[in-house]
């Protein structure tokens, strides 16, 4: 039981990545606040993991004052805030020449404003327990896809976040900031855009070598499972830290994913 006793706010966790490790952390002996926009699914994943170990909280993190009631919820439901963990993010395409300085701004405000917000709102209940952040990134922070543009600009300024809070918050609060870097995960959001880009149905069956040597895409319960080192007490002292998780080095190896060549 690695995370027995602890209190795990993870956002985005009505589907994929969050709810996976919203499961893996029940299974280690955590209770958890489980976060989203899609009510119905969360309602159904407090049910199966009991209303003594998980609650919901339905609200869009951008929204004012979310992230210090997302910290108040906890507070309440659980009685301590042990670590937090900051997996929604608005994943979505863009270039140059077709974002506009709005658009880009919500990329920003999802993926960097909201986690930056979380971590203040929660940073006082963090440092009572000498508590731990998990920073849910993407591979794409370090270049991106020609796409992704916006998205991969978010995402690089979550890491350099993460670098610096894991240095400064450590010192000054004893609180751990760490971070994962999924690469292609199959998730139900994403298996949903490759169907919508005209991949097929069974475009997971045919996948090529250069994008699965393994023959296969990660799994969001494989993601989980490496979650449960950074949320328990095993990292020790370990802090400002980002760990890749594909399947092939990454740098330099990230060709468009498209229908033209998968």
């Amino acid at each position: 039981m690695r995370l027995k006793d602890k209190v795990v706010v993870v956002t985005g966790s009505c589907t994929g990545i969050g709810k996976a490790i919203v499961r893996r952390c029940v299974s280690e002996g955590a209770s958890v606040i489980v976060h989203g926009l899609q009510a119905s699914l969360g309602e159904s994943l407090v049910d199966e993991l009991g209303a003594d170990r998980a609650a919901l909280l339905i609200e869009d993190l951008t929204n004012a004052g979310a992230p210090e009631r997302l910290v108040e919820f906890a507070i309440q439901k659980f009685g301590r805030l042990d670590a937090i963990v900051n997996n929604a993010a608005m994943i979505a395409t863009g270039t140059i020449q077709d974002t506009s300085g709005e658009r880009f701004n919500d990329f920003i405000r999802i993926n960097t404003l909201a986690p930056y917000l979380l971590i203040r709102a929660a940073l006082p209940e963090l440092s009572k327990r000498r508590g731990s952040v998990l920073n849910i990134d993407s591979v794409n922070a370090y270049c991106g896809e020609s796409n992704l543009l916006p998205y991969s600009i978010s995402k690089g300024a979550l890491m350099t976040m993460t670098r610096n809070l894991g240095d400064t918050l450590l010192r000054e609060e004893g609180v751990r900031v760490n971070q994962i870097n999924p690469g292609w995960v199959l998730t139900e959001a994403e298996d949903e855009r490759k169907r919508a880009e005209g991949l097929g149905d069974n475009w997971v069956d045919r996948l090529p070598k250069s994008y699965a040597p393994s023959g296969r895409i990660i799994q969001p319960c494989e993601i989980a499972a490496a979650a449960m080192y950074w949320l328990s007490d095993e990292c020790g002292p370990v802090s400002g830290q980002v760990v890749d998780l594909e399947q092939y080095p990454f740098i330099g190896r990230n060709p468009q994913k498209d229908k033209t060549n998968l």
